[in-house]
């Protein structure tokens, strides 16, 4: 069952994920080599609850973390710890809140230090083909028409999609219906409507889509052990034009910074 959001609900929803936008910045300006990604999750669970806000990871489903941090061949849901940051690292912080009863659910692939070109290059069209798959998520298009954007852009630079983990809608809940997949065919799936919300989240790999599950649970990694990268944004289904909730704005301004 789909749950259509009013107008209200998605203003509500956009301050939500407004806020996962300003913690992942905050995290941009402290990411160097030598920082743990347990402190990363100290700052940001500081961050949201002195906005009076609660973690939206932290205890979901058990999990034992504000963020997930995930380290080069770790794809999702690594949990953070006193691993300390090398230069020529890329790490994936994924982060929800809930804010007045909503969610707000945002990831962004950071590089630690200098990285490598075939890094670098892995992080550019990860982002871009969560990009080409927002340009689809409008009134009357299917949810096949977003994974087929997704899955070509990864595809023709030469990257696999993971297929076992998707994105979702998002709502009072972190995972409604319907699932995003980041692979499929254009016109298949479900037709989009106003007031839908999805979480859109490419998970591309340098190496094969292949996958497995480390010993603690919840980390995935990649099955032949080369970088993986992940971006996400929510967004309202629009007509014409997609809602992007969630901003790169403010992570942009400080990376250029630098």
């Amino acid at each position: 069952m789909l749950h259509l959001k009013s107008a209200e609900e998605i203003e509500l929803l956009r301050a939500s994920n407004q806020m996962v936008s300003r913690i992942l910045a905050l995290l941009a300006e402290v990411i160097k080599p030598g920082v743990t990604t347990l402190e990363l999750d100290r700052i940001a669970e500081e961050y949201i609850r002195g906005q009076g806000a609660v973690p939206g990871f932290k205890g979901y489903n058990g999990f034992p973390a504000t963020l997930c941090t995930s380290v080069n061949d770790e794809v999702v849901h690594g949990i953070p710890s006193m691993y300390s940051l090398r230069d020529g690292d890329i790490v994936s912080i994924d982060c929800g809140v809930i804010l007045n009863g909503y969610y707000g659910d945002s990831a962004f692939s950071f590089g630690v230090g200098e990285i490598g070109e075939d890094k670098n290059r892995l992080l550019a069209y990860t982002r871009s083909s969560l990009e080409k798959g927002v340009m689809q998520a409008i009134v009357g298009n299917r949810i096949g028409d977003i994974s087929d954007a997704v899955q070509t852009e990864a595809e023709e630079a030469g990257y696999s999609v993971v297929r076992e983990l998707v994105g979702h809608g998002l709502g009072k809940h972190l995972h409604e219906s319907p699932e995003v997949p980041n692979y499929g065919r254009k016109g298949k799936g479900i037709k989009m409507k106003e007031g839908l919300v999805i979480c859109i989240e490419p998970m591309i790999n340098m190496g094969t889509k292949n996958i497995r599950q480390s010993r603690d649970g919840w980390t995935i990694r990649t099955a032949d052990g080369k970088p993986s990268a992940h971006f996400e944004y929510a967004v309202a289904v629009g007509r014409g034009e997609a809602d992007v909730l969630t901003t790169f704005e403010f992570i942009d301004n400080v990376l250029n910074k630098e």
